[in-house]
């Protein structure tokens, strides 16, 4: 027996003890992971919300007619005065904004210095997953390069509601067509907690993460 069986072989006798029961796979075998999800569109919402929010990141919903105001309060809010976007961003997004807006690679490559000078950056969304609260990007034109989204001290990310997965497995599927791409993992705010375990937000990335989840209906 491995130290992997002896290990499962515990949590199933422990689970078998306390009286929960967990799905079986093939066979009998190890329980099988879901691949679906079961909650509608607003509870996936809703999940994703307390996910993001559990994460200390910021969470603003709209409908699609009101998304250019809802980026220009979130813009306003943070102070953020230079604002960053990749090439793809639509600019009608901006329309409304305060803020003097920089298209990376229109018509050059911003470098570290610049992109750290900028207060946000403002991107798309790939997909996002509810029950685990992250959020994806996969580097095409709405999104940008890694840089972009990691430089700025504050994402601003806008996140369609046919965007939003319940399961890992069902985002995996999404990200399918694009899985040659880069693609950035992101679950709140950059954060670690390594020297003395007390929390130091914006070391890795972005202090500050605003998600902005546009449905119908808010």
């Amino acid at each position: 027996m491995t130290a992997r069986d002896e290990v499962l072989a515990r949590i199933r006798q422990a689970n078998a003890a306390a009286g929960v029961t967990s799905p079986a796979g093939p066979a009998g075998g190890a329980p099988a992971y879901r691949a679906q999800g079961e909650r509608d569109l607003a509870g996936r919402l809703d999940l994703l919300t307390d996910r993001l929010t559990d994460y200390r990141a910021t969470v603003r919903r709209c409908t699609p007619a009101g998304l250019a105001a809802e980026v220009a309060a979130a813009l306003a809010d943070r102070g953020a005065r230079r604002v960053v976007v990749p090439p793809g961003l639509d600019p009608a997004l901006l329309a409304a904004a305060d803020a003097e807006v920089t298209a990376d690679g229109q018509p050059e490559i911003l470098g570290p210095a610049v992109l750290d000078a900028m207060d946000a950056v403002v991107t798309g969304a790939a997909v996002a997953i509810a029950e685990t609260g992250t959020i994806v990007l996969d580097a095409s034109p709405a999104q940008g390069r890694r840089a972009i989204s990691l430089v700025p001290d504050c994402h601003l990310c806008i996140v369609y509601a046919d965007q939003v997965t319940e399961l890992v497995p069902e985002a995996v599927a999404q990200l399918a067509a694009t899985a040659g791409r880069p693609l950035t993992w992101i679950s709140g705010p950059s954060a670690t907690s390594d020297i003395e375990l007390e929390r130091v937000e914006g070391v890795h990335g972005p202090r500050t993460l605003v998600v902005i989840l546009v449905a119908p209906e808010v």
